[in-house]
Formats: structure tokens, C-alpha cells, sequence
């Protein structure tokens, strides 16, 4: 008995698919998702279900449905629809039983917010999302990250990762190389819990992702930061810019486990202040299209909270346990 156990928890923790490592050092592919099986794989991935507009005033309902979050020919493909939708007033974590959906309220559009949480997260690596962002004023696709317990206490004081956002691309834009619309974000948010909460962020000009696919990611390491596009540094942040007030530790926030968001929001505050302001309804849907995740980490990392390490772990305990008795 306890050999076959053995044997299924080694299957859960054999290694991941051979990739390319990144340069510049002894990474090791720790998770990733090539979005290559016929649907989203629920053992990677949740989805949050609400209305509640993400505390930004956002104009849609996240939903499970396949309409807005499916697989298709090997991409993690997101839609935004025009289209009237019902759904829970508030999100789980904020309803007195998070089981059951509460109060509903309606929204004239419909998207998808897919998140690891309670499935896998990480504390330092390098986080990597290859995708094809989607424009039009009113679009706001993210690619971000939370902790996965709120250690030094609620929103910001346990920290928040924005790997990656946009605003209104494509769109009319006088300050604009190209004359559209084409900055990209990375931002840490921080400090106390709201409203004491501050951030520090970074906005550039990347006609670039205006067509295709491309890499946005961060190298997260305990002094500091980097964001990149298609692995080029634009970005960066040091840990004595950062803080929490639920800790003296010079690290803090950034210095526990983090899940990771994918999502495409319509409207909001930062999407309807800027560009041509407020939202338009031409050109829909709206398609946030993901090729591939990959988080890779250093041997020396802190081990990530995944399935398979999970696995490995109590795999190598059972184990001594085993041989402990001969």
C-alpha cells in the first residue's frame, strides 16, 4: 500500500515539459500552462463569478462560461461580450457565506477572471505570459497577482503585483508614437490597508503590442523587481521602495507567496478617465487571447506551493518514514 502511494505521489511530481530556460541564470521550470488540452484544466485554474466591478467601478460580470473563457486551438482565449448579464453583487470573499451568491445585480457586459489561487503560488521567480492584447476604448486586459494570504493584512497592505495592464489600445492617442494608444503598466501596490494604500509604477509607450503575440513578465527577486517585454527590462523596482505597515521586514509585502489573475475588465476608473474617455460599444466582442504561462524559479527560490511540490514533499516524507521503519 504504502509503495503504490509512493508511486502516484512520484507521478504527480515528475518533472514539467522540457522548455527553453531563460538566460541569465539556473532557472527551473516550476509551473506552466500551454493551454494545449481541450479545455481550461480546473486543476490550474478557478474562476471568479461576480459583478462587483473589482472596486474600480468595471462595467461587467465575470462569469465561468465557455462564451467568455475557453480554450481554442491552443490559446486561453478571454472575451469581453456586450450583452446583459446577472450574476452576484459582491465577490465570494466578501459575502457572508462565499458559498452562496447572495444579493444580484446586472451589468450590460460579460468577461472571464481566471486566478491560481488555492491551486499554485509562488514567492520570487520569473512569471512569464505570453499573449495578444485586445483595443478599444473601454478595454482594460490584466495580468497580475495577489497574495495568497493576506499575511500583513487586507488590501494593500499584503501587497499586489500588476505584471501587466492596458488601457484603451488602439485608440486615438496625441502623445502616442505611432498616434494610437500603446502604454503598457507595471505597478506594485503597497503600503497600508486602503485608503492609506500607495503604489509605484511605471507607464511606457510600446507600439509593439499593437499587433501579435508578445512576452510580458517579471523577474521577482527579494530586493527587487523587473518588468519585461519580450524579455527586455523596462522597468524596475527596489526593495527599499516598497513597504507594509503590517511589518518591519525590509521585504515586505513582496516577500510571501503570490497567485497569479488573468483577467479583461471593460471600463473602470483608470480605463474611463483616460483616452477618449468613458466606453465604446463598437468592434465587440473583445478577445484577450493567452498562449502560454510559464513560471520558472532558481534552485535557491523559496520552494512554490504547487500540486507538485506539494506531492514531492510528501512523497520524500513517506519515504523516510518507510525506510525509518526497516
Amino acid at each position: 500500500m504504502i509503495r503504490r502511494r509512493l508511486i502516484a505521489l512520484a507521478a504527480l511530481a515528475l518533472p514539467l515539459p522540457a522548455l527553453a530556460a531563460p538566460e541569465g541564470g539556473d532557472w527551473q521550470l516550476v509551473w506552466s500552462d500551454e493551454f494545449d488540452g481541450p479545455a481550461i484544466d480546473p486543476a490550474k485554474w478557478s474562476f471568479d463569478v461576480d459583478c462587483w466591478g473589482g472596486g474600480n467601478n468595471e462595467r461587467q460580470c465575470y462569469t465561468d462560461r465557455p462564451g467568455n473563457a475557453r480554450v481554442e486551438q491552443g490559446k486561453l482565449v478571454i472575451t469581453a461580450r456586450h450583452e446583459h448579464t446577472e450574476g452576484p453583487a459582491l465577490p465570494a470573499s466578501q459575502r457572508a457565506n462565499p458559498a452562496k451568491p447572495g444579493d444580484l445585480v446586472s451589468r450590460e457586459y460579460s468577461s472571464a477572471r481566471l486566478t491560481t489561487r488555492g491551486k499554485a503560488s509562488w514567492r520570487y521567480g520569473k512569471i512569464e505570459v505570453r499573449a495578444s492584447l485586445p483595443q478599444g476604448q473601454g478595454t482594460w486586459p490584466a495580468i497580475w497577482m495577489l497574495p495568497e494570504a493576506n499575511t500583513y493584512g487586507p488590501w494593500a497592505a499584503s501587497g499586489e503585483i500588476d505584471i501587466l495592464e492596458a488601457v484603451n489600445l488602439g485608440t486615438p492617442c496625441k502623445e502616442c508614437p505611432a498616434g494610437k494608444e500603446d502604454t503598457i503598466l507595471g505597478t506594485l501596490h503597497f503600503g497600508k490597508p486602503w485608503p492609506g494604500n500607495t503604489h509605484k509604477g511605471e507607464e511606457v509607450h510600446r507600439p509593439a503590442v499593437l499587433a501579435g503575440f508578445h512576452t510580458f513578465g517579471i523577474e521577482w527577486q527579494p530586493d527587487r523587481i523587473d518588468w519585461l517585454l519580450d524579455g527586455e527590462i523596462y522597468a524596475t523596482r527596489q526593495r527599499s521602495e516598497w513597504f507594509t505597515s503590517g511589518s518591519t521586514s525590509p521585504g515586505g509585502p513582496f516577500d510571501q507567496p503570490f497567485h497569479l489573475i488573468l483577467n479583461l475588465a471593460f471600463g473602470g476608473g483608470l480605463a474611463e478617465a483616460r483616452g477618449q474617455k468613458g466606453v465604446s460599444n463598437r468592434e465587440f466582442p473583445k478577445r484577450f487571447l493567452i498562449d502560454w504561462v510559464h513560471v520558472w524559479q532558481r534552485p535557491s527560490a523559496e520552494a512554490s506551493n504547487t500540486p507538485a511540490t506539494r506531492a514531492m514533499t510528501a512523497a520524500k516524507t513517506a519515504s523516510a518514514g518507510q525506510e525509518g521503519g526497516k
